[in-house]
């Protein structure tokens, strides 16, 4: 079984905040110990230049990311850990990426839609205070993932939509120059999916709502005391939906602990215990961290070696996979332009192949096409792109036999044969 690929990556626009640990560095610390995992772990600094004029600002919070990761257990020689702007190669398919991707399919972008229905109830121009990084965030979004072909990637709910597009971008580039890249998926813990801040709304440097990770104890103890509950008093039962103290607890502590508070909830605790239950537990937590996070703090030298040595093993995979990918766009040198147009012959003509896409309609297709690119079969549509990932997986690998017991979902197209298919097949699995 092939190596499950991971990647997550955090914008260093400002302090790691409770909810990038819970939602980001705990679970992905957790997974990079999985043996059959690789993990890829990155300080998004590219991202936080579409938001953030303040260069003295991103440094800080660069280097305040990345002692959060190593304090919370992060092993640089077990995972790659790098800086965005340490690999050149991401720049470089991000333009590759935005030479294949529609425009349409980036002004449905959440945060670009935003600010152009804020700039229509303001009666400003719609484009007004939009930068072309922020409309072009997307596609640099999606050149992080398929640079290193990531499997899945741990994401909020409301970063799921770029996972789709990144999907999209990949579909697309692997329709027009061959396959190139895997399809990620997005992973989302429920639990912890958006995690509140202290008003109630997302947590979130942008509405100053959050919990510093590294806090000093009392201070953290005060900004718990600020978080916004309702007027019922000791004794009153209290609800857990929509309750932002009990969300927060949630997602820091063990199901047994929750339940624990759920019933508190429900015989009258008052939101002092409540809150102060809250403080005892996120320091349990982080209190063992905090020397750590301060010693990395204090010797910033110790992480930009860290940070370098991540970048040099990650450009081991992403030099040569960009090389690939300029040959297959064209960008080739030109004393090989015999040898290139043969090889680009023989590689296209190699074996019949599976072109997985996703339709306007919303619904994955895919087409099985011959040594030549001739469309032999053409699927209905799937609501799930791992519905049509795993037919093709079955195809691929019992060849004719599933054919015949996936025909409701499969449309062999106009003038093409059983024979025809059975040798088309029997190709694949020849040259498997």
């Amino acid at each position: 079984m092939a190596t499950l690929r991971v990647l997550t990556g955090i914008t260093t626009s400002g302090t790691p905040h409770l909810g990038n640990y819970v939602g980001a560095i705990r679970p992905a610390v957790r997974a990079s110990l999985a043996a059959d995992t690789e993990s890829f772990y990155f300080l998004a600094d590219y991202h936080a230049l579409i938001k953030v004029d303040d260069p003295q600002r991103i440094q800080r919070s660069t280097l305040e990311i990345a002692a959060t990761w190593l304090a919370a257990g992060l092993n640089p020689e077990r995972v790659t850990f790098y800086r965005q702007s340490d690999i050149p190669e991401i720049p470089e398919l991000t333009w590759f990426l935005t030479c294949v991707t529609a425009k349409g399919l980036l002004n449905r972008a959440h945060a670009y839609k935003a600010m152009v229905d804020k700039n229509i109830a303001a009666g400003v121009d719609v484009d007004g205070d939009v930068s072309a990084g922020l409309f072009m965030y997307p596609v640099l979004m999606g050149a992080d993932i398929l640079i290193f072909n990531a499997h899945k990637v741990p994401v909020g709910r409301d970063q799921v939509q770029h996972i789709e597009m990144a999907r999209d971008m990949a579909q697309r580039f692997n329709h027009l120059y061959g396959n190139h890249f895997v399809l990620p998926e997005a992973a989302i813990e429920e639990s912890v999916a958006t995690l509140p801040g202290l008003d109630g709304r997302k947590m979130s440097k942008s509405y100053d709502n959050t919990i510093p990770l590294f806090a000093p104890r009392e201070q953290l103890r005060k900004l718990i005391a600020g978080i916004v509950t309702d007027s019922r008093g000791p004794g009153e039962p209290k609800e857990t939906e929509g309750s932002a103290l009990f969300q927060i607890f949630q997602a820091v502590a063990e199901a047994n602990e929750v339940e624990d508070l759920r019933r508190a909830y429900a015989q009258g605790i008052s939101w002092a215990d409540a809150k102060q239950a809250l403080f005892e537990r996120i320091n349990r937590e982080v209190a063992p961290m905090r020397d750590t996070y301060q010693s990395f703090i204090d010797n910033p030298a110790k992480v930009e070696e860290i940070l370098l040595a991540g970048a040099v093993k990650a450009r081991r995979l992403s030099a040569p996979f960009i090389t690939r990918l300029r040959e297959a766009v064209g960008l080739r040198n030109l004393a090989n332009q015999g040898t290139a147009a043969k090889t680009a012959k023989v590689s296209k003509a190699a074996k019949p192949s599976f072109k997985q896409y996703r339709e306007a309609d919303g619904q994955f297709y895919f087409k099985f096409v011959d040594e030549q690119g001739n469309a032999l079969l053409q699927s209905k549509g799937f609501a799930s792109p791992k519905d049509a990932a795993a037919s093709i997986a079955r195809l691929q690998k019992e060849g004719f036999a599933a054919f015949a017991q996936l025909q409701e979902n499969l449309l062999p197209l106009p003038g093409v044969t059983h024979d025809a298919l059975k040798a088309a097949f029997d190709q694949l699995a020849a040259t498997a």
